[in-house]
């Protein structure tokens, strides 16, 4: 595995750097540190609307011409807001990185959020958010994310609140990017055919006379304690019932992730999309008995406590009633102790395989990088699998014990309505990720 650098520059951009040579290829990624977490009410949506207005371009790199110019080179470049950050890259042929460096450069400091462009994306991100209400699943997410956090900035959806959206102004989402995104809030990461001294020699070049600015400490407040099991139901258009089980978990930082990592293969397999689950403990109990039509679980590695959960769309003919009973029957069973060591080895061994997925392509390899130093450093990408390994299976129990329990969750129900109010069909599912 090639070594990881860790520089950074004079004016306090940290930067990582990872050469592959595996093909003439390099990606580049500038991740601020700034996500929809640290969001104020007033301005919830404000870091995702911020990423669409650095798409408008700039005196250097009009609009118009950006994606021209990158795909003229046969490269590709997008950008994503989280819970926890911003980021932007491109993935570019080795001899052409230099157009994505002096991209992200320019970016930095000169996108002029003009007020017409202001307009014109304030109707462009309304309208992807009615998009996503078009999915009943975004409307039990809203709610359970609103119940589980009342306090913390994850309470709100990444897009933001539709009153939100109606009122910010050209001013708060400039002042949001002259105030966070500045070279000593940021993380930049190459992986690629590069020569690290040189390819240090011109980041150092583009952006080390960026001057460093005070960014104030980042807005979060920590959630308090959960005193009982809280229960939300959501009643919307549409001829499937979901259920939503959502245990509050430590941040990525902490130790026992790794072991609830591999509860959560245990119960419901690998969170890669790349390694099916059908062979899981959920599945098995859920899906082939007809009571669920899928199961599904979920544990993002966060910066501060988030959630465990575990979804389950109900199958024809069945009730929430029995999807709910099912579930927490088996979830009790693995509290119990009621599992094998053979099914958390399995586990294991199902999640070094959908890492090494994960890190098969040079943008995979920079976005883990850049992610992983956000949350602390990025040393958590090459101790990843020691410490997966380090987990027992009494490990893997004592966290069920721990953690899965009614008192530390919130229960959500969507109950379908029927068709929707124009008589048309079931709705149709979207994914609710990453903005």
């Amino acid at each position: 595995m090639s070594k990881v650098t860790k520089h950074v520059l004079d004016n306090g951009m940290t930067v990582l750097l990872k050469e592959v040579h595996a093909a003439p290829v390099v990606s580049w990624w500038v991740l601020y540190r700034i996500g929809s977490r640290n969001e104020r009410t007033g301005q919830t949506g404000i870091s995702h609307w911020v990423e669409h207005m650095m798409f408008k371009g700039t005196e250097q790199f009009p609009r118009e011409e950006l994606e021209k110019m990158i795909e003229r080179v046969g490269g590709s470049w997008n950008a994503q807001t989280s819970f926890d950050y911003t980021a932007y890259f491109e993935t570019m042929p080795a001899d052409q990185i230099d157009l994505a460096l002096r991209l992200e450069a320019d970016r930095m400091q000169n996108v002029a959020f003009k007020p017409e462009e202001v307009e014109s994306e304030r109707t462009v991100i309304i309208s992807e958010r009615q998009g996503l209400e078009n999915s009943p699943t975004f409307w039990l997410s809203e709610e359970m994310s609103a119940a589980a956090f009342r306090v913390h900035g994850y309470h709100h959806e990444i897009i933001g609140d539709m009153a939100d959206l109606t009122t910010m102004t050209r001013d708060d989402l400039y002042n949001h990017y002259r105030t966070y995104y500045a070279p000593n809030n940021a993380i930049a990461v190459a992986v690629g055919a590069f020569d690290t001294a040189d390819m240090l020699e011109k980041i150092n070049a583009l952006y080390g006379g960026i001057p460093a600015r005070d960014v104030p400490p980042l807005f979060s407040r920590p959630e308090p304690e959960q005193q009982g099991e809280r229960r939300i139901t959501v009643e919307r258009p549409g001829m499937n019932a979901f259920l939503e089980f959502a245990y509050r978990v430590p941040a990525a930082s902490h130790e026992d992730h790794y072991k609830l990592a591999v509860l959560a293969s245990v119960l419901c397999g690998p969170s890669s999309g790349s390694i099916d689950n059908k062979t899981s403990r959920l599945y098995r109990a859920l899906v082939e008995t007809g009571i669920a039509a899928s199961v599904d679980a979920s544990m993002y590695p966060s910066a501060d406590p988030y959630l465990l959960s575990f979804s389950v769309m109900a199958g024809e003919g069945r009730t929430l009633e029995e999807a709910e009973a099912e579930l927490e029957r088996q979830l009790a069973l693995v509290r119990d102790g009621d599992i094998s060591a053979a099914e958390v080895a399995k586990a294991k061994k199902q999640a070094r395989a959908a890492f090494a997925y994960s890190n098969e392509r040079v943008t995979g390899q920079a976005f883990r990088l850049a992610f992983y130093e956000n949350l602390g450093s990025y040393e958590w990408v090459e101790s990843y699998l020691d410490k997966l390994d380090a987990v027992s299976y009494e490990d893997v129990i004592a966290a069920a014990r721990k953690y899965l329990l009614p008192r530390n969750r919130v229960v959500g129900w969507l109950i379908p309505t029927g068709l929707d109010e124009d008589g048309g069909d079931e709705m149709e599912m979207d994914d609710d990720g990453e903005e």
